[in-house]
């Protein structure tokens, strides 16, 4: 039997490789995802760390325990996966294009400056997630405030990008140009993380969810 760990990689990777090649419509040939729905299935990762965020600035509001190396665990995650690896990736290879075909500059200098913010935002997090940090209830006040700041802004950006930014890319780009940079995306994923960098990251955040006690999908269902 596979381990929880193990169990979640097996899963990601059937997931991924399932999104990989889409299934063919009708009078259609198969072909692979492309770099929008790549980026849309990362933002995946990143709504699932904001739960977890949220979750432990619940706990930090009630005075309940928290344990710091999930805090800690889940800033890694989002330094490593979100900012210096699908953050990069829009600011090298998506921004430049929408501001060489003068579409949506506005909305890419906003998301730009919110890239900037979340680090230094990420920075705080990683240094107020301590043992000495949370004993005080202004650290707690702290931390709890860098986190719905991460959270606050996060979720309109992540939505913004996901209705607005990424399907505009197929009306800059001719569809060679499409497919070419969903190739490019696989590449440096592979170089990155020298393999799946999102089947790895999927499996992470389970893993944080389920030492928080939120990997059941069903609680967040109404009672009434």
């Amino acid at each position: 039997m596979l381990g929880a760990g193990t169990g979640a990689v097996a899963l990601a990777s059937m997931a991924r490789a399932a999104g990989r090649h889409a299934p063919a419509r009708a009078g259609e040939s198969e072909e692979d995802v492309g770099p929008g729905e790549d980026l849309m299935r990362e933002h995946g990762v990143l709504r699932r760390i904001l739960l977890i965020y949220g979750d432990v600035a619940r706990r930090l509001e009630a005075s309940a325990d928290v344990d710091v190396a999930v805090v800690q665990r889940s800033a890694k995650l989002i330094r490593r996966f979100v900012e210096d690896y699908h953050e990069k990736q829009e600011e090298e290879v998506l921004f430049p294009r929408f501001e060489r075909a003068h579409k949506l500059v506005d909305l890419v200098n906003v998301l730009r400056a919110q890239h900037q913010a979340g680090r230094r935002v990420t920075e705080r997090i990683q240094g107020l997630a301590t043992g000495d940090g949370i004993k005080s209830a202004d650290g707690r006040r702290r931390l709890n405030a860098e986190l719905q700041s991460f959270i606050r802004m996060y979720e309109p950006h992540a939505a913004r990008e996901d209705t607005v930014l990424f399907p505009a890319l197929h009306e800059i780009v001719s569809r060679s140009e499409y497919d070419a940079l969903g190739e490019d995306f696989e590449r440096r994923e592979h170089a990155v993380f020298g393999g799946d960098g999102f089947e790895h990251a999927v499996a992470e955040v389970d893993g944080i969810e389920r030492s928080l006690g939120i990997e059941d999908l069903a609680r967040f269902t109404p009672r009434a």
